[in-house]
């Protein structure tokens, strides 16, 4: 079979096979170029192998094209990077053979064929190789069937998958994470081998494991990834907050819905209406406080009081842990979180202004997203109940555009600053310019006076003159 090469990537390519014939060394593209245009997704990185050295070939190419792009050297690891001026990522490197220690999964390396270089890939369907050289320009090198393997949409591991999982772990998680993202299977005795051997996920860096996490949440259908990493046993290693989530517990005939299950359900639905990947962890771990407060009452059945404070509580933790940013990206989700229950708490009763002047002030910035996890959080089975909340949120957001409109809560600055307190009754900063503030706010949260700076001065010296403030002349 002979490789479809893009036009404008043609010269490219055969400038880079007719270097290495006058290197005297074969080369090749490799791997998810070679996977990607088979399946129509589009790619600018192109890996090349070449037997010899990626470095010299690196140097050659460079010296062949007219804008002589910069090349970034890595000797350590025998690579060279380039990109070129239409926008292709370059990166070469000579074939390899490797062998593995059984506590880590950095191989030790040596020169090898292009059959060793195959060998030591991670899926049939990434071992795949294309000539560049003059005789043979395009000819597909494919050992283990990898194009049959694409068109099944099948994952499957090159050599013995016992063997592809003990020496490098982190192939496990690519395995589900490829699975996700391509909406591929896992073959049978592949996923086996990913189940007995989870444990040696443990040598691999947590930085590593979270970069595969992070492509899985990216995924147009990420509960795949998660519903794989549980039934794989590899989500226990490396999340047990969100393994301790999964199952069902019946008293008195009464079970809870399996939070797992639910959690990964409003993930999709997240997932359908936003690409923003850290209100999909907002989704995540919307209700990871479950397992903590469950409890069960003879009046009420399970309940969870408490989960959403719990749970917001959580996520710095799980976000440390997992090597997450503990910026304002945590701080995102854990205001997601810890708000998630108010808007449906809104939607249970009347609904005074008082309390949608209070969520627009607590959501700030976050209002739309946060309405945007609560719609996603509707999982029940009966569609009466689901069409019932869609209207009820609808309602709520015609009421949240309506008190904003008219009282501007939103992003909220205080009409009345402390600075201002302070030079007003010549006091210092201390307890009492925060007691001014807060009846300020209070009263304009309850609708007691309106949002704006007259009003909230003349609410300020009515309280400074009940703390017994001297009152300036006005």
């Amino acid at each position: 079979m002979i490789f479809n090469v893009h036009e404008k990537e043609r010269e490219i390519l055969a400038m880079i096979g007719q270097a290495g014939q006058e290197l005297g060394m074969p080369v090749y593209i490799v791997g998810g170029i070679v996977r990607d245009r088979f399946l129509g997704r589009p790619s600018h990185d192109i890996d090349i192998v070449c037997l010899g050295s990626g470095i010299a070939l690196a140097k050659k190419v460079r010296d062949m094209l007219p804008e002589k792009p910069k090349i970034a050297i890595y000797r350590r690891f025998g690579t060279a990077m380039m990109v070129t001026k239409s926008g292709l990522e370059l990166e070469f490197v000579g074939a390899r053979k490797e062998s593995y220690r059984s506590d880590s999964r950095k191989p030790t390396v040596e020169n090898g064929t292009i059959e060793d270089d195959q060998n030591r890939r991670d899926f049939t369907i990434n071992a795949m190789a294309v000539s560049l050289n003059p005789d043979n320009f395009g000819e597909v090198i494919d050992p283990f069937n990898g194009l049959e393997h694409l068109q099944q949409k099948l994952l499957v591991t090159p050599l013995e998958p016992g063997k592809t999982f003990s020496d490098d772990p982190l192939r496990m998680l690519r395995a589900i994470r490829f699975a996700t993202q391509l909406d591929f299977r896992i073959e049978a005795s592949t996923f086996d081998a990913i189940y007995q051997y989870r444990n040696r996920i443990n040598i691999v860096s947590q930085e590593r494991i979270t970069i595969e996490l992070q492509k899985i949440m990216a995924a147009p259908k990420p509960s795949k990834g998660w519903i794989l990493l549980f039934k794989s046993g590899l989500l226990e290693i490396i999340f047990p907050e969100l393994y301790a989530m999964h199952g069902v517990e019946v008293k008195n005939n009464i079970g809870h819905k399996d939070n797992f299950y639910h959690t990964v359900q409003v993930l999709d639905n997240l997932a359908e209406k936003s690409d923003n990947i850290w209100l999909r962890w907002a989704a995540l771990l919307h209700d990871i406080g479950k397992p903590v407060t469950k409890r069960w009452s003879e009046d009420s059945g399970w309940t969870f009081h408490g989960h959403e404070a719990i749970g917001a509580n959580m996520v710095k933790r799980i976000f440390k842990k997992l090597k997450l940013p503990l910026g304002a990206e945590m701080k995102y989700v854990r205001h997601l979180v810890r708000l998630h229950q108010r808007p449906i708490a809104l939607t249970n009763k009347e609904i005074s202004e008082s309390a949608i002047r209070r969520i627009i002030f607590e959501a700030g910035e976050n209002l739309d997203d946060l309405m945007e996890l609560c719609e996603s959080d509707i999982t029940s089975k009966s569609q009466e109940k689901v069409e019932r909340y869609k209207r009820n949120y609808a309602k709520l957001r015609l009421k949240f555009k309506e008190v904003e409109q008219r009282d501007h809560i939103r992003n909220w600055q205080p009409p009345v600053d402390g600075e201002e307190i302070m030079q007003t009754f010549n006091i210092p900063p201390g307890r009492v310019v925060g007691l001014i503030k807060d009846h300020i706010r209070e009263a304009i949260l309850d609708g007691v006076i309106p949002n704006d700076v007259e009003a909230a001065r003349d609410l300020m010296f009515k309280k400074a003159k009940e703390l017994g403030l001297k009152l300036p002349n006005r």
